[in-house]
């Protein structure tokens, strides 16, 4: 794996053996990042990293000037890779908590300008995590939630749904604190 711009760009990092995360592909990575470059100057948002993996959302913003991002990962064996990862590339803006992401969610006391939320395809209730995320006041009231999800699921009918960009097998769905009068 490896960060495909900014100050870090081309840096590699491996998570180990046995590491059961699914990484977004550097093509959907490339593609996000390119629509959020026109709407965020990124040493002044916060992000909030949910569901982290490998951590590889996180070294992205934080290798394109994002100073304020705090990672949630649950597994202790991600956890400690995002941790060392952290302190090879020399990251003091990245704060990373060991939690379950929905408890966390009831105990954060701060808001982001972006969510980003890439939980297992597999998990219960898949379906419901952009509203439950949506729930608490976490997100900054311009801010912007992107949930990353199989092609099986789709949140047009959202309320607070505002678009889907698909990248090969990754799709993410943008949604708003607001809720928008879906006219057809």
């Amino acid at each position: 794996m490896r960060i495909i711009s900014g100050d870090l760009k081309g840096k590699q990092f491996t998570p180990p053996a046995g590491y059961k995360a699914r990484p977004t592909t550097d093509f959907a990575k490339e593609g996000l990042f390119n629509i959020l470059a026109n709407q965020y100057d990124f040493p002044e948002i916060s992000l909030l990293d949910l569901f982290s993996g490998t951590g590889s959302i996180s070294f992205e913003f934080a290798s394109r000037g994002c100073k304020e991002i705090t990672a949630v990962e649950m597994n202790p064996l991600h956890y400690s890779f995002i941790k060392s990862t952290i302190s090879k590339l020399g990251l003091d803006g990245v704060q990373v908590l060991r939690n379950n992401v929905f408890d966390f969610l009831s105990i954060c006391r701060k808001s982001y300008d972006i969510i980003f939320a890439d939980p297992p395809y597999d998990i219960a209730g898949l379906e419901n995590i952009p509203d439950k995320i949506l729930s608490y006041p976490i997100l900054k009231e311009d801010g912007l939630l992107i949930f990353e999800h199989p092609a099986a699921i789709n949140f047009k009918s959202n309320p607070r749904f505002i678009k889907e960009k698909k990248y090969g097998n990754v799709h993410f769905s943008f949604f708003s604190n607001k809720i928008e009068d879906k006219k057809d």
